[in-house]
């Protein structure tokens, strides 16, 4: 005999409207649904696996405390998304970015250019590049993931980093001129791309 039963939600809707109502059972299925699908944003952003659970579970607190905001049910995705972004954004700008104040970023090599990087990249295996990424010192791999990865202009990183705009396209630049000499260590040119 089941003492409880876990009702079903038909559509993203009802699940939503469930949430907003504090249906437990409702809270547990919105997050197993984002979880598989978000969590390696978190990670992505932290330093080790741990730290982006932890961003993951922080992002979700601010999600359900402010699910009774959406009102269009269709941008629910990009809602969470941007939620959960902006946290590990948060968590950055409170754990590390102190840290790096005090990291000298001018001891890496950053006389690579390539006209055509951002094309390359985007031919690279996802895997290949994320795991090379997340060897970028921290300011490099939160810029390189915001904008390359995350899709977000130079402004809006400099806003949400509380830096200039010069200084977000300058890390960007150093960024990606040091991300280019990772994969030319791991053997990867722009000549040799992973199909």
């Amino acid at each position: 005999m089941k003492f409880f039963r876990g009702k079903k939600y038909g559509s993203m809707n009802e699940l939503v409207i469930g949430c907003q109502r504090l249906e437990a059972s409702a809270q547990t299925e919105f997050y197993k649904r984002y979880k598989g699908k978000l969590i390696g944003i978190c990670i992505r952003y932290a330093k080790t696996y741990a730290e982006g659970e932890d961003i993951f579970q922080e992002a979700f607190i601010k999600v359900f405390k402010n699910i009774n905001e959406v009102k269009d049910i269709e941008a629910i995705d990009s809602w969470v998304r941007s939620i959960v972004i902006r946290t590990a954004i948060n968590y950055y700008n409170r754990t590390t970015k102190q840290q790096l104040l005090h990291t000298d970023l001018d001891n890496f090599d950053s006389n690579t250019q390539s006209a055509d990087y951002e094309s390359f990249v985007d031919q690279m295996d996802t895997e290949i590049i994320l795991d090379v990424i997340s060897q970028l010192p921290d300011s490099y791999r939160i810029i390189v993931n915001l904008h390359l990865i995350d899709g977000y202009t130079h402004a809006e990183i400099a806003v949400m980093l509380s830096i200039a705009d010069s200084t977000a396209r300058s890390q960007y630049h150093r960024a990606r001129n040091v991300l280019m000499k990772k994969l030319q260590k791991i053997g990867i040119t722009r000549y040799e791309i992973p199909g």
